[in-house]
């Protein structure tokens, strides 16, 4: 039996199907990502703060309506501008950074279509993992205007209980509810070079 013809065949076969683009890594730029915070204060006002140190990677196939979400923050750069709020924040209580240095997101990417609408995932912290959706308000990737590589920033929210992840203090009659915001940019393959300092 002559198989030559039967492996031109298949070989034939396999270039006509369709050509799938792998998922596209996105390494999350810290300069320019600001998870933030509101918080009700007693019924009489309402705290808000940020943490100023965040890292991760997004995974992102626009065409396959698919991409994945992972972000570690580290608790105790956590500011409210006021230094005795922060010292509160960091307490055993609180987020308790002492045994809990880092709290951590992961989740799926969910569709509407071709728009990417949540991100259906769960937030780790204090050692207590529970779900937690991020509504994407909005996603937009294009070239960088300055570095010239592929870029993608998003806006994205979500609203918790803090009570949930182990922070039970205060948190009666609502005063436990935070809204968390998250801003974040990211670059495609890695994180661009520094711009050189100009020399006098």
């Amino acid at each position: 039996m002559n198989l030559h013809p039967c492996l031109f065949g298949l070989l034939a076969f396999a270039v006509t199907l369709p050509a799938y683009a792998a998922p596209e890594k996105y390494v999350i730029d810290p300069e320019h990502t600001y998870p933030s915070l509101e918080m009700p204060h007693m019924g009489l006002s309402t705290w808000r703060g940020k943490f100023n140190r965040s890292r991760g990677e997004i995974s992102l196939d626009l065409a396959a309506h698919k991409g994945s979400v992972k972000v570690e923050v580290d608790t105790d750069s956590i500011d409210f501008g006021l230094d005795s709020m922060h010292e509160h924040a960091v307490t055993a209580d609180w987020l308790n950074t002492a045994r809990f240095p880092v709290m951590t997101y992961a989740g799926e990417l969910r569709f509407e279509g071709d728009k990417p609408v949540e991100v259906d995932g769960k937030l780790t912290l204090r050692g207590v993992t529970k779900p937690l959706k991020l509504k994407i308000n909005s996603l937009t990737c294009t070239e960088h205007f300055y570095y010239k590589k592929p870029v993608c920033g998003a806006d994205a929210q979500a609203t918790l209980d803090r009570a949930d992840w182990g922070m039970s203090q205060y948190a009666d009659n609502g005063m436990g509810r935070i809204l968390v915001r998250i801003q974040v940019e990211a670059f495609k393959d890695a994180l661009p070079a520094p711009p050189a300092a100009k020399k006098d």
